[in-house]
């Protein structure tokens, strides 16, 4: 009799033990796979906030390039008005190229970049108002200071046309000259239809 109990007690020794233990393994996989779970969603999580944020920086970097686009744009019709040595619609590009520059918004760009870019836009304004108000000649001269601002406005804001610089080695008394163009063939600003063809190609934007 007191074999039997003590093999009844052995018997529900062992049963307890291994519930127990049981209970606590499927608490253990439970809790992984739990911790598991969390740290997928907080990958995903991050994922996302990642591709927000270069969502958000790729779509401020082209609209940058679109606002100065659009300065490209309008000083090329000047460019291409003083080739045709047309005063009139060089002026009226510049009319608009004013209007273009006082709507540029500089608040995506570093604290450095945006104090650069207030100095070359309120510069080219003004040349911008004088074509918009000058007989050719003066237009030419505006143009060529223009001409620097808007190559020093396209290397911190970038571009999506493709752009060439030239140079004019007579222009300004020998001291030479040099415009952008969306063309690589010569078609000289400063001089028009007296030397239409002056000048070459410097490099491509």
């Amino acid at each position: 009799m007191k074999n039997i109990k003590s093999i009844l007690s052995v018997m529900l020794i062992t049963i307890l033990t291994f519930t127990v233990t049981s209970c606590r393994d499927t608490k253990k996989e439970d809790d992984n796979g739990m911790d598991h779970d969390d740290m997928e969603m907080e990958h995903d999580d991050m994922d996302m906030n990642d591709s927000s944020m270069n969502s958000a920086e790729n779509k401020g970097m082209t609209q940058d390039k679109s606002a100065s686009d659009a300065i490209v744009t309008n000083y090329l019709e000047i460019k291409n008005a003083l080739v045709a040595d047309n005063t009139e619609a060089a002026a009226s590009s510049g009319g608009k190229l004013v209007s273009v520059f006082e709507a540029f918004e500089v608040s995506n760009y570093s604290e450095a970049e945006q104090k650069e870019l207030k100095e070359i836009i309120e510069n080219a304004k003004e040349q911008a108002e004088h074509i918009a108000d000058s007989p050719v000649d003066h237009q030419r001269e505006h143009f060529e200071i223009l001409s620097k601002d808007v190559v020093d406005l396209i290397a911190i804001t970038g571009t999506n046309k493709t752009l060439y610089q030239d140079f004019c080695p007579m222009y300004n008394d020998g001291k030479g000259a040099i415009w952008l163009s969306e063309i690589k063939e010569i078609k000289n600003p400063f001089y028009g239809s007296k030397m239409l063809t002056c000048g070459t190609m410097q490099k491509e934007i």
